[in-house]
C-alpha cells in the first residue's frame, strides 16, 4: 500500500497529498497521525460518520420493522387512490438517506477538508524548517 493510499485511510490525506504534488513518506505521514489535531480531526469525523451511519440503519430498520409486524398500518390507503402509506413512508427513507449523505458530504467538503489541509500545511512549514536546517549546518 502506498502513501497516498494509507492517507485515504486516514482522514482524507490522499487528497491534500495527491492533488496538492505534495510527496511525504511514510516518517512524514507517522507524524501527522501522531498530531493532536489529527486525532482530534478523526475523532469528529469518526464520530460524525458512525451517528449518521446509525441514524440511516435505525431509519432504514424501522421502516423494513414496521413494515414486517404492521402490515395492515402501511396498507392503509391514502386518500381514495391505490397508494398506500407505504409509498410515502418508504420515498421518506429514500429521501432522508439522501438528505443525510448531502449532510456529510457538506461538512467533509467545508470542516473536515480545511481542517486536513491546515494539518498538512503544518506539516510541510515544520519539513520545511527541518530541511532548511539540515541545509545550514552543511554548509
Amino acid at each position: 500500500m502506498g502513501n497516498t493510499d494509507r492517507g485515504a485511510v486516514h482522514g482524507g490525506l490522499s487528497e491534500v497529498v495527491g492533488g496538492g504534488g505534495l510527496a511525504m513518506n511514510e516518517t512524514d505521514l507517522a507524524q501527522i497521525r501522531n498530531n493532536p489535531a489529527f486525532v482530534e480531526l478523526e475523532r469528529k469525523r469518526n464520530t460524525f460518520s458512525w451517528t449518521l451511519a446509525v441514524l440511516t440503519f435505525a431509519v432504514y430498520m424501522g421502516f423494513i420493522l414496521l413494515v414486517a409486524f404492521d402490515h395492515a398500518l402501511v396498507a392503509e390507503p391514502i386518500g381514495s387512490g391505490p397508494l398506500t402509506l407505504a409509498f410515502p413512508l418508504g420515498l421518506g427513507v429514500i429521501v432522508l438517506s439522501v438528505l443525510l449523505t448531502g449532510v456529510y458530504v457538506l461538512r467533509a467538503n467545508t470542516e473536515f477538508d480545511r481542517l486536513t489541509r491546515e494539518i498538512v500545511g503544518d506539516q510541510q512549514r515544520s519539513v520545511g524548517s527541518i530541511s532548511a536546517r539540515r541545509a545550514a549546518v552543511v554548509r
